[in-house]
């Protein structure tokens, strides 16, 4: 399971205003939020779709997606 989230710390905002925001919310299914867990095949294919959109890779060295991808934790509420 992968857990992927906003990373709050990229402050690129090309990424959402050129078709991210939409990619991200139909993730989510209209429920929002800023994080969800996923198959690991689902999110690699999402991250895929992700990285092609301009903006993906316009943030800083410590935040370079606007999105993160980490394992999911057992423990996640998410899960």
């Amino acid at each position: 399971m992968v857990k992927l989230a906003i990373d709050f710390e990229n402050p690129s905002r090309r990424w959402w205003e050129n078709g991210g925001q939409s990619l991200w919310d139909g993730l989510l299914d209209d429920l929002g939020g800023s994080s969800v867990v996923l198959d690991d095949h689902v999110a690699d294919s999402w991250l895929a779709e992700a990285s092609r959109i301009p903006g993906w890779s316009d943030g800083p060295e410590y935040a370079p997606n606007p999105v993160r991808a980490s394992r999911a934790d057992e423990d996640d509420p998410d899960l």
